[in-house]
């Protein structure tokens, strides 16, 4: 290769690379009891904590689930992520 081919190159990767870490900043974090806890763990608890409620609720309606299995991580996942978007876009 050529010494102009392998700068172009370089800084191609360097321009990608730089793309690719764009969005990396500082993540958001709550301080509970004096520990700093990130702000995905706490909306995975929160989504736990909402998919029991809305198992409770299923139960107390009578609805049969075809495929729990698949229903119950899939409802932590949806309250999970919307809380995070909801709070954090």
């Amino acid at each position: 290769m050529s010494v102009p081919a392998v700068k172009r190159l370089s800084v191609c990767g360097l321009a990608a690379s730089l793309c690719l870490l764009s969005s990396c900043g500082r993540a958001p974090s709550f301080d509970i009891l004096g520990s700093f806890f990130p702000a995905w763990l706490v909306c995975l608890i929160v989504g736990l904590l909402l998919t029991i409620t809305a198992r409770w609720i299923i139960a107390r309606l009578q609805i049969v689930i075809a495929l729990p299995v698949l229903t119950y991580p899939s409802l932590t996942a949806l309250f999970t992520f919307a809380m995070w978007l909801g709070f954090f876009r």
